[in-house]
């Protein structure tokens, strides 16, 4: 009874993430045009060269990671990085096919959209799921080194991919999404960092319980 109530919580907090991460990239990223550098940013990028809808180009992504997710991170991660990855799309497309505009103006929704982003990245994160994007690879990354913080390789990838959208989206498009992935991945590592901590301490009392 334990573990289901255990897992059932972290189910809502991984669909609670998504739904966070469907409205901030459909209402505020891509209307915006704000490329951040994760799947979505990718998709974004691609859909400019070539025309193929968003919504194929971002599935298809997804499910190359989801691949990615089995190799490296193992069952569990997979199962809810499935979860988290159907979740994504189906409140993406639901958010980004609704005929509702939420747009304030490019600051208030720059701060909006970067803290529905990191809170978003971390109901998944710390649920042993991810969100099926670059997070992925930087949790292979983190596995292979924990010396590496996930949020710091998150923003590296993203900038990464901003490089390439350099050359479809120009340079204020590309400066605005490296500043949005420094803000977006600060919050997000001070959010684990804090669940870290937090982890560590209940290790500790527990340890102190026992003797």
């Amino acid at each position: 009874m334990g573990n289901f109530i255990k897992n059932s919580k972290s189910l809502f907090k991984i669909i609670g993430g998504n739904i966070l991460l469907g409205i901030a990239y459909s209402k505020w990223m891509k209307p915006r045009g704000i490329i951040n550098g994760g799947v979505t940013s990718l998709a974004m990028i691609v859909n400019k060269v070539t025309d193929v809808n968003i919504l194929y180009l971002t599935s298809g992504i997804t499910i190359l990671l989801l691949f990615a997710s089995f190799f490296f991170l193992g069952r569990q991660n997979l199962i809810r990085s499935i979860v988290s990855s159907v979740c994504y799309n189906i409140f993406f497309s639901f958010f980004y096919t609704l005929p509702i505009r939420i747009e304030i103006n490019l600051p208030v929704d720059f701060i909006l959209a970067t803290i529905f982003i990191a809170v978003g990245y971390y109901c998944c994160l710390s649920e042993n799921s991810s969100t099926v994007g670059m997070d992925v690879i930087a949790l292979v990354i983190h596995k292979k080194n924990p010396k590496i913080a996930i949020a710091k390789a998150i923003r590296l990838l993203n900038y990464t991919v901003l490089a390439f959208g350099l050359l479809t989206y120009g340079l204020i498009s590309v400066v605005i999404g490296i500043i949005f992935s420094y803000f977006q991945s600060l919050l997000l590592h001070y959010l684990l960092k804090q669940k870290e901590n937090k982890d560590l301490n209940k290790k500790e009392r527990g340890d102190s319980n026992v003797r």
